[in-house]
């Protein structure tokens, strides 16, 4: 029996490759954005209680009550979009299931997709797993700029969709008001739907803000915003994501999620409703805060081994430079780097389609103060 031929299309992760070879010589694991900081207390006993209190059969297909009406508020006040708890909004099996749930629900075979290079491998993955035709545009390092005329060119007749990952994975790239105004602008003109990815809304650094693609002018309509708390409250295992959309095309994205995952898991859609009623201003920042140092001192480790970073203004990813380490491309250095420092990252061509990958790792910084000092003293002590 033969393997169906969308099988064929889909690659192995990297990232999990990697955290593979690492547990093999208990490294030091930052190659997963698995978020080893601990988790919010209210969110934890918002799960128990709903355990406790018998949450534990079947949500409603898109997501509990509690839920929808706890992102519709965090929508208005945060991200400036106004969104119907009851129509426009569909909780699912965290942000990549939202995102899979949105391409079956709006792209056919064919179709072509706009990313901007580096890009996060599992969206390539979701477009392609539904036959769509992924078309990359490349920024340039080390602030990963934006050429809006090479955007025009990438476009053709098939073109469909453009997909906005701010602040972004692997880069750490935060948009500008003024460049999503630009592709806002193509978007509008082309009759082209928008596709966001913003997960790490909340990790924007230097003084920046997160910018929703749905709170311009003329873009609520043709804009599907997905996001979720795996990474704000370091719950990635809890697959507790949304998207939101106008209605008919949230409806088409519910029925594709109802499909794939039946519902997010009950009594952790509690825990996250209850986080996001308790948890104020003051926990956001802090968070900010928090990964911004982490940022500093794990980039100023790797500068100082001589591996650049491409300083991130947002997420908790960070590209560097491992075009120095010995090996003709990145997934060599990388496994060269593991071995010598015990320190894993993800190999550069995981996020790029053309040869610009074999000079780059991203590592993720997510970790706990202690692993992540343990990590940036390897990374110091280092010498090819």
């Amino acid at each position: 029996m033969k393997k169906s031929d969308r099988t064929a299309r889909l690659a192995q992760s990297d990232i999990r490759a990697m955290t593979l070879a690492c547990a093999k010589v208990n490294g030091i694991n930052m190659s997963q954005g698995v978020c080893d900081t601990p988790v919010p207390t209210v969110v934890v006993e918002g799960a128990q209680r709903a355990m406790a209190q018998g949450h534990n059969i079947y949500a409603r297909f898109d997501g509990i009550a509690e839920l929808r009406q706890a992102i519709a508020g965090k929508l208005a006040d945060y991200n400036r979009i106004t969104a119907d708890p009851e129509t426009h909004i569909t909780v699912s099996a965290g942000a990549t299931g939202s995102f899979q749930a949105t391409c079956m629900a709006l792209l056919n075979p064919g179709d072509e997709v706009i990313l901007f290079e580096p890009f996060y491998a599992y969206h390539v993955q979701a477009i392609l797993a539904v036959e769509g035709v992924p078309r990359y545009v490349t920024m340039r390092p080390p602030d990963w700029t934006l050429d809006m005329q090479a955007l025009e060119q990438a476009m053709t007749s098939r073109t469909k969709a453009i997909v906005v990952n701010t602040p972004g994975n692997p880069s750490g790239k935060v948009f500008t008001r003024r460049e999503l105004e630009h592709i806002a602008e193509v978007a509008c003109r082309r009759d082209l739907l928008v596709i966001t990815d913003e997960i790490y809304e909340y990790f924007v650094f230097d003084g920046r803000k997160h910018v929703s693609m749905a709170s311009l002018p003329g873009m609520a309509d043709r804009t599907i915003t997905i996001g979720g708390y795996s990474k704000t409250f370091s719950i990635t295992g809890w697959r507790i994501g949304y998207s939101v959309a106008e209605a008919s095309w949230a409806k088409a994205i519910g029925a594709m999620s109802d499909v794939l995952y039946v519902c997010a898991p009950t009594p952790l859609q509690h825990g996250v409703a209850a986080g996001i009623r308790e948890l104020g201003p003051a926990f956001y920042k802090e968070l900010a805060r928090e990964h911004q140092h982490k940022r500093d001192r794990f980039c100023g480790a790797l500068a100082k081994a001589g591996l650049p970073p491409a300083l991130p203004q947002g997420a908790y990813y960070v590209l560097a430079d491992v075009s120095r380490l010995p090996g003709t491309t990145s997934r060599e250095r990388a496994m060269y780097l593991l071995d010598k420092t015990g320190v894993a990252g993800v190999p550069g061509e995981a996020f790029f389609e053309g040869p610009e990958g074999s000079r780059f790792m991203r590592f993720c910084m997510a970790k706990t103060d202690d692993d992540l000092e343990r990590a940036s003293q390897a990374i110091e002590r280092f010498t090819s």
